[in-house]
């Protein structure tokens, strides 16, 4: 049958108006809600962070368009992270594959096939059981005898269990026996009741004797690893159905992570059958589910934009400043007056010693020693063996900081407690009366302030490099349609 051409550019004309049409229907269901740096932001995407980030519970909620800056921001930084090549890092691709297959494997799973692994453990262990025997309901009365007692504890053991076990035959009644002699306690309280027992599950002495039983017969006193039993077989059964036991093999499956084996079999089958590696197969698979649901997509979105973020304000803004010593002491030095102190403090150490003579070699050790090299210098002088010559406590005190401080230098009517071992007190330092000599001295304050002030430079950075447009008559449906 010949097909004119007619007629296949009529169908290919079909095709690209129908193509248009679904990009249409899809453009107005989630249309671009700003471009930033030449990229579309669909409406779903800023909708799905602003709703996690404003849910309940949150302390400083923002309004739509409050969040709109923090999203812009958000975004520029991701971009830039991209520009730098951030996201071809081998370390980030393995990371982001880890994040992004914790919700994409779950998908190569159905209840059917965790279904048809909990009968298989059903039919496995079914087997096992019945083939060994089946079920046995016993109870028992056991005296306690430690595997290797001495002699005569033994005796004594077995005189009392044959004493119990004539009682029986003479027509006693074994569970008020069992309540009032067994050294089980637990099976005791039910009177010598040990519920049912599947094959290899206790000791092979007990076992043996139990599974030689009929229902109603009593066993003669039987020695095993932890005593004397009497046992009383009550019955015995094959394995217990399928349906009485499935949500028990479900909880299983899901403690032991077979779960996730089933998966990875299933992910070597479909590699078998398809020649392809896992890795093309989650990636294929993610593509599937982040085209299906808007969430899926946006949640692999945020594990992928998230490591960026993180690894680029790393480098530029968090770990940055904390090496940074030459700019922390510029920007403290050009901030001074922000960390003044309303109260004097004390710049120095309170120690404690075993000898008197080392409250003066203390004092010696140091001086003229740079600050921050003062704990590294004490410890190699007098605690570089096995005996700790001197305790001490290094720092910028403020009053109340250290009780010993508060005493010696700020003249505080306090107690005192002294280190037991170490009866000699002493402090050596000076007194700071505004504020701190550099930015050492209140490390953590700059650092917080720096990191903050790198931010805001980066980001006024980034916005004059990338172009970014809000559409604000989408912005207004945010929540609303």
């Amino acid at each position: 049958m010949r097909i004119s051409r007619g007629a296949v550019l009529g169908a290919l004309t079909l095709v690209v108006a129908l193509t248009s049409f679904c990009q249409a229907e899809a453009q107005k269901n989630d249309p671009v809600i700003m471009t930033i740096a030449g990229q579309p932001v669909l409406r779903s995407e800023f909708e799905y962070s602003y709703n996690k980030n404003n849910a309940e519970g949150v302390i400083d909620k923002k309004t739509v368009e409050e969040y709109v800056d923090l999203f812009v921001n958000y975004k520029l930084k991701v971009q830039a992270a991209i520009d730098e090549h951030l996201d071809t890092l081998s370390s980030f691709k393995e990371e982001f594959a880890t994040y992004r297959n914790q919700q994409v494997r779950p998908a190569f799973i159905t209840d059917a096939d965790v279904e048809a692994e909990a009968r298989n453990i059903y039919n496995r262990t079914q087997h096992m059981v019945d083939s060994l025997g089946g079920l046995i309901h016993p109870s028992h009365i056991l005296l306690s005898v430690k595997q290797k007692a001495p002699e005569t504890e033994d005796a004594a053991a077995k005189t009392r269990i044959d004493s119990i076990y004539n009682a029986l035959k003479g027509g006693a009644d074994f569970a008020t026996l069992a309540t009032k002699f067994s050294d089980d306690k637990a099976s005791a309280a039910r009177g010598g009741d040990l519920s049912w027992i599947q094959p290899r599950q206790t000791v092979k002495e007990f076992e043996d004797a139990a599974y030689a039983l009929k229902p109603g017969e009593m066993s003669k006193p039987v020695r095993s690893p932890f005593g004397y039993h009497i046992i009383l077989l009550q019955e015995r059964r094959n394995f217990f159905p399928y349906d009485s036991l499935r949500s028990d093999i479900i909880r299983f499956i899901e403690a032991r992570g077979i779960r996730e084996q089933i998966i990875d079999q299933k992910l070597d089958s479909l590699s078998k059958a398809t020649g392809d590696d896992r890795a093309f197969l989650l990636d294929k698979k993610a593509e599937e589910l982040s085209e299906k649901d808007s969430d899926m997509r946006n949640l692999i979105r945020e594990y992928h934009d998230g490591l960026l973020l993180f690894e680029i304000g790393n480098r530029k803004v968090w770990d940055k400043a904390t090496k940074d010593d030459a700019g922390l002491a510029k920007f403290f030095a050009e901030n001074r007056k922000n960390y003044d102190w309303e109260e004097p403090r004390y710049k120095g150490i309170a120690y404690h010693t075993k000898d008197k003579k080392d409250l003066k070699a203390v004092k010696k050790c140091v001086k003229g020693v740079p600050f921050e090299q003062w704990g590294e210098r004490l410890r190699s002088t007098f605690n570089n063996d096995s005996i700790i010559r001197i305790r001490a406590e290094k720092g910028v005190f403020k009053k109340g900081d250290n009780a010993f401080i508060d005493k010696m230098v700020f003249k505080k009517d306090t107690t005192v407690n002294n280190i037991e071992g170490y009866p000699y007190n002493a402090v050596f330092g000076k007194k700071l009366k505004k504020g701190p000599e550099d930015y050492r001295d209140v490390r953590a304050l700059v650092v917080a302030d720096y990191q903050e002030w790198l931010e805001k430079q980066w980001v006024a950075e980034l916005r004059k490099r990338y172009s970014f447009k809000v559409n604000d008559d989408v912005l207004k449906t945010v929540n609303k349609h």
